[in-house]
Formats: C-alpha cells, structure tokens, sequence
C-alpha cells in the first residue's frame, strides 16, 4: 500500500527511526482501523522485493517494520531475507490470524476479537500488544498473556479515540498487574505520520 521512513510511534521500540513497509489486504476488519484503506490489496500497487529494499535503503535508519492491512495474509520469507541483507533489522505488527512466515528480529502481536490468533505465533511473539477499546479487553488481554512465550513484552494501549475514558483505566489496571506496561501511539500525540 505504502511505504515511509518515520519514527516507530508506539509498543517496545518506539521513538525509533523506522522505515515502514505498510502491505495492502486485510480480513481482520477491525471496526477500529485507523488504515482501512489498506483492506482492498487490489486497489494498491504491487512492487518487487528488490525495489522495496532498494526504496528502503535511501535512508539512515535500519529497522524494517512490515505492517498492514494484514502482513501474513502473505509469505514474507524473501522480503526479510532481502531486507536481513542489506543490513536491515526486520520488526512485524500483526494480528497473528494467519501461519507465522519471514525472518523476525521482532515479531509485534497484536491479537484482535475479530479473528483468531493462529498458535504459529504465541511462541515468536517478543510483544503482546493489545488494543484496549472497552473494559472487555482487559480480560482478552490476559487470554493472550498466558498464551505467549514467558519472555514477551506486555503491553496494553488505548485506542485513539477512546483513550481519555481507557487510559486511567489502564493506568490502574498496570498497577494492579505490573507484568503488563502502558504503550501510547506517540506519534498521533506529535503529529509525526
């Protein structure tokens, strides 16, 4: 769908330099979306690997990360082989709903309600991140915290247009459950695209 080089705006790595590859298609539909012009692959034009990374290398930063629509809908092993040998460090935010494929240095799982995690990616998560849109979503948190690899990160973050009634909720949530840490979208707050 696109590609930019921005700063990674929330979870663990954030406030990095980052160029991200953004894949169109997408059939988690999450009522949510902040990109739901990434659903329809077909709308968007289609590029090699070769001028992906070629794009990608024009720029200082070396963190890679593949994001959506959905990225597993594809098979990502050539695209972060390639990126892995030009020098780049591959990251990738997914709902995890489709089979684990690619090279990872760090693997983002977001789960989403409307469609199940496939268990490929439980054991590679480095990163639970869950969108927290009402008081359920705490309890699907959890579902996913006992799911993943004892070492993933925990990370709980308001959705962007409910974030001033999830955010103190959050906040109170993390101090009675210190395993988990709050990620906020830094970049909407700084207005860096």
């Amino acid at each position: 769908m696109e590609a930019f080089y921005t700063l990674q705006g929330e979870g663990f790595h954030a406030g990095r330099a980052a160029y991200f590859i953004r894949l169109g298609g997408c059939d988690v539909g999450c009522v949510w979306c902040d990109v739901k012009e990434s659903w329809d692959a077909s709308v968007h034009p289609q590029f090699s690997i070769e001028q992906i990374v070629t794009e990608a290398s024009q720029y200082k930063g070396r963190l890679a990360v593949i994001t959506g629509g959905e990225p597993l809908m594809y098979d990502l092993d050539k695209l972060t082989v390639a990126l892995k040998e030009a020098g780049f460090q591959t990251n990738i935010e997914t709902s995890g709903a489709h089979p684990m494929s690619g090279h990872w240095d760090w693997v983002c799982f977001s789960p989403k309600k409307f469609k199940e995690a496939h268990p490929s990616i439980f054991e590679q998560a480095n990163e639970l991140k869950v969108i927290v849109y009402n008081k359920s979503d705490f309890k699907f948190a959890e579902k996913y915290a006992k799911l993943v690899n004892k070492d993933c990160q925990l990370l709980l973050q308001p959705e962007w247009s409910k974030k001033d009634t999830m955010q103190p909720l959050i906040v109170e949530y993390i101090k009675e459950n210190p395993a988990w840490r709050i990620s906020l979208q830094t970049h909407k707050y700084l207005n860096i695209p």
